[in-house]
């Protein structure tokens, strides 16, 4: 499954962006999708995930308060809405999906057999 991400630029610190990402073949079975993120020199770090109900959400402590996932109309999409950004918030955010299984630990990269190119989001302090 091929997913394309958009909504990364440039934003000033305190500001806000939406990332969107949406799957090639909307028929295409979905358990969960996430969004992870990396910044330059720094691991992969998990952002958020929702399931494929869009029921549940899952964060790190770490993002929970200003990014919040949610699910489109269309089950296989998924948007991150991203307030308050600070300027460690730069990085690249990359969608993922995870096609195969039900995914039971959401945060783990391993879930995720679908990923996209990433988006880059940079913030100005």
């Amino acid at each position: 499954v091929q997913l394309l991400e958009s909504g990364g630029g440039l934003v000033q610190a305190g500001g806000s962006l939406r990332l969107s990402c949406a799957t090639s073949d909307p028929s295409s079975r979905i358990y969960a999708m996430a969004w992870f993120r990396q910044a330059p020199g720094r691991e992969r770090e998990f952002v958020a995930a929702i399931s494929w109900s869009g029921i549940n959400t899952y964060y790190p402590d770490s993002m929970k308060g200003r990014f919040t996932i949610s699910s489109g109309s269309r089950k296989n999409t998924a948007y991150l809405q991203m307030n308050s950004l600070k300027a460690e918030d730069t990085a690249v955010y990359y969608c993922a999906a995870g096609t195969d299984t039900i995914v039971t630990a959401p945060g783990a990269e391993s879930e995720y057999d679908s990923w996209g190119q990433g988006t880059q989001v940079t913030v100005s302090s």
